[in-house]
C-alpha cells in the first residue's frame, strides 16, 4: 500500500515538474494580455515596443553572454557540434513537411512558399530560453545544478545558425512571387492605407525591433525572380524597379578603378554576375544582431582559458561586470513573456490563407514535427552522437522541433511587404495552441524519454 502510494507520488511529482514551468510562463503571458488588452488599456502599445527593444538589445544578450561564456570551452565546442547541425535538420525536415502541406492543402498560389516557410522554421530565440529558465527555477527538475547555465548555453549555441538561415535563405524565399506580384502589391497598398507605424502588429517587431527602418533596395520586390528569369543580364535594366542595377555596376567599376584594382580581362560569366548581384542585395549585416554578437563574444572569450579567467568566475577581475550582466539577464524571461502577452492581446489578423492551410500548418508544426523530433533524438542517441548523460543537451535538441514558428518570420514578412497579415494570424494561433502542445511534449520528455535515456 505504502509503496503504491509512494509510486503515485513520484508520478504526480513528474507531472507537476513538467507542467508547472509552463504554468509560470502562461501566468506571465496572461498578465501581458491583461496589461495590453484594448479594453483595459493599462499599458500603452508603445510601451510594449520599447520593452521588446530592451529584451532584444539588452536582456537577451546579457543572458547569452553570461551563460554561454561560462559554459563554453574548446572541448565543449567540439562536443556540441550536433546542436547547430540539428537546427539544419529541423529546418530541412520542416521544409519537406511544409511542402507536403502546401501540396495537400492547396493554399492560394501566391502563398505556396509562405506555407513552406511557416512550417519549417521554429522559434529558437526567446521562447526556448524562457522555457529553460522557467524549468530550471522549478523544484525537482531532472537537469542538475547547472541547469540554467547549460540550458541557456546550448540554446544560444544554436541561435546563430537559425538567424543566418533567416537572413539568407528565408529572406529570399519570402520575397513576393513574381507571377503574382501585382496582386501582392495591391494587397499591401490596401494594408498600408489603413495602418500607421504604431499599428504594425507587435509580432512583426518583437524579435527584430525597428524592422521598418531596416528596409533595403528591392526588399519589397520579387528581386531574385526577376534577376534569374532574365535571358540576358543587360535586359535587367528594362525591367520595372531594376533600372539602377546597371548604374550600380558602373559605380562598382569606378570604385575598382579608384582603388587601383585590376580590371577584369575577361567578361564576368552571366550566372556568376547574377549570383553576385543577389548576394549584394542580401541583408547579411543584420545577422550581427545584439544576441548574435553576444554569442560570438562569449564563444571567443570562453575558448581562451586566460581570457575566460579574467572575465568569468568569482575571482575574475571583471566579475563585477559579469554580475551586472547577470542582474539584467534575470529580467529577460518575465519581460519576454509580457511582450508575448502584448502580442496575443491584439488578436489574430485577418488572413487570406484559408482555414484548411492554416490548420495544416499548425498541426504539422505543433504535432507532427515534434513527433519527428522525438524520432531524431532517439536515433541520434542510439548512434552515440549526443553528449553522454546530459539530459539538458537532449531537451534543447527536442525544443528545436516543439516550438511554434519563429516570430522573426513576422519581421521578415513586414520587411518584404508580403503576407504581413497572414504571418501575424499564423503566429497568433500557433502561440495560443502551443500552450497545450509544448506542455504535452515536455511531459512526454519527462515521463518517457528521460527514463529511456537513463
Amino acid at each position: 500500500m505504502f509503496s503504491n502510494l509512494y509510486e503515485g507520488n513520484l508520478k504526480e511529482e513528474k507531472l507537476f515538474s513538467a507542467i508547472i514551468p509552463l504554468l509560470k510562463l502562461i501566468s506571465l503571458t496572461l498578465i501581458g494580455v491583461l496589461l495590453a488588452h484594448p479594453i483595459a488599456k493599462l499599458v500603452p502599445r508603445a510601451t510594449f515596443k520599447l520593452l521588446s527593444k530592451l529584451v532584444f538589445g539588452l536582456f537577451l544578450p546579457c543572458m547569452i553572454f553570461t551563460n554561454l561564456g561560462q559554459s563554453i570551452t574548446l572541448k565543449n565546442f567540439t562536443l556540441w557540434w550536433f546542436i547547430p547541425s540539428n537546427v539544419m535538420f529541423s529546418i530541412s525536415i520542416g521544409s519537406l513537411l511544409g511542402y507536403l502541406v502546401a501540396l495537400i492543402c492547396q493554399p492560394p498560389p501566391q502563398y505556396f512558399r509562405f506555407t513552406i516557410i511557416m512550417t519549417s522554421l521554429g522559434n529558437m530565440e526567446n521562447l526556448p530560453l524562457a522555457i529553460i529558465t522557467s524549468i530550471c527555477n522549478t523544484k525537482n527538475h531532472p537537469f542538475g545544478e547547472d541547469c540554467e547555465k547549460n540550458g541557456v548555453a546550448y540554446a544560444s549555441f544554436a541561435q546563430w545558425v537559425a538567424v543566418s538561415v533567416v537572413y539568407t535563405f528565408v529572406y529570399h524565399m519570402m520575397e513576393p512571387p513574381l507571377e503574382y506580384y501585382e496582386v501582392v502589391e495591391e494587397d499591401q497598398e490596401d494594408y498600408d492605407m489603413n495602418e500607421n507605424e504604431l499599428s504594425i502588429p507587435l509580432f512583426h517587431d518583437a524579435e527584430w525591433p525597428g524592422v521598418e527602418d531596416k528596409e533595403i533596395d528591392y526588399s519589397k520586390t520579387p528581386f531574385v525572380a526577376r534577376v534569374f528569369n532574365s535571358l540576358l543580364f543587360d535586359s535587367l535594366r528594362s525591367m520595372p524597379d531594376l533600372g539602377t542595377l546597371r548604374e550600380g555596376q558602373e559605380n562598382y567599376d569606378r570604385v575598382d578603378d579608384h582603388y587601383g584594382k585590376p580590371m577584369r580581362c575577361l567578361p564576368e560569366p552571366r550566372m556568376i554576375r547574377k549570383f553576385r548581384i543577389v548576394a549584394e542585395q542580401t541583408p547579411i549585416k543584420h545577422i550581427l544582431s545584439p544576441p548574435i554578437i553576444a554569442s560570438f563574444l562569449a564563444i571567443t572569450i570562453g575558448m581562451i582559458p586566460g581570457l575566460k579567467g579574467f572575465v568569468f568566475g568569482d575571482d575574475a577581475a571583471l566579475s563585477f561586470l559579469t554580475d551586472s550582466f547577470q542582474f539584467m539577464a534575470n529580467a529577460m524571461m518575465p519581460f519576454a513573456m509580457l511582450v508575448l502577452g502584448g502580442m496575443l492581446a491584439e488578436g489574430p489578423e485577418e488572413s487570406r490563407l484559408g482555414i484548411r492551410t492554416t490548420i495544416g500548418i499548425i498541426v504539422t508544426r505543433l504535432v507532427l514535427l515534434p513527433l519527428v523530433g522525438v524520432g531524431v533524438l532517439m536515433l541520434a542517441d542510439n548512434l552515440g552522437v549526443l553528449v553522454d548523460d546530459d539530459q539538458m543537451y537532449r531537451f534543447v535538441i527536442l525544443l528545436h522541433y516543439v516550438t511554434p514558428s519563429a516570430i522573426l518570420l513576422g519581421a521578415i514578412a513586414s520587411l518584404r511587404g508580403y503576407v504581413v497579415q497572414e504571418a501575424s494570424a499564423i503566429l497568433f494561433w500557433q502561440h495560443v495552441i502551443a500552450v497545450v502542445s509544448v506542455s504535452v511534449y515536455i511531459f512526454v520528455y519527462f515521463k518517457f524519454l528521460i527514463t529511456s535515456f537513463a
